[in-house]
């Protein structure tokens, strides 16, 4: 078999495995990341992989899938933004802002609005009310539909006024 070939075949796994995290099926698309995974590993496939183990509350197991991620591909921003928010998840701020200014610093990563909107979740945990207003407000300028960024970023000034 060619190198064309696992590519596309991991891909289509991929895409089962997306599809089902989609619909909530989580356990079954960590079976297709896996197969993914075995046939060509990508970048995407163990970040995705970590998001699904994620949504079953296995944070740790996550962290370690995203890791695998910036091995193969350091530029990927979506794995050092997912280990922040689980960082956020299991209470380790000052740990989960640290990933998310790496994310911030990625050349590959396309929705800044994300890093944005957790540091500033990570500053409103520790006390820094104007730090998150900043971050939560580079989020809704990053993304102005993105409405966790505009609800946070309003009910944190409401309790600022």
């Amino acid at each position: 078999m060619g190198t064309e070939y696992l590519i596309e075949k991991s891909k289509e796994y991929f895409e089962t495995g997306y599809r089902l995290h989609s619909e909530g099926n989580y356990d079954e698309a960590i079976l297709f990341f896996e197969k993914s995974l075995e046939t060509f590993p990508t970048a995407e496939a163990f970040t995705f992989k970590g998001w699904s183990l994620s949504m079953k509350g296995e944070f740790e197991k996550a962290i370690e899938e995203c890791k695998r991620a910036i091995d193969i591909d350091p530029d990927y921003g979506n794995p050092y933004n997912d280990i922040g928010a689980y960082l956020i998840s299991l209470g380790q701020y000052e740990e989960a802002a640290a990933w998310l200014e790496l994310a911030l610093k990625a050349p590959k990563y396309s929705n800044r609005e994300f890093a944005y909107y957790n540091l500033g979740v990570v500053y409103e945990k520790l006390g820094l009310w104007f730090e998150a207003l900043a971050e939560y407000k580079k989020a809704a300028n990053e993304n102005p539909v993105y409405a966790a960024a505009a609800k946070s970023l309003a009910d944190l000034q409401s309790k600022m006024n």
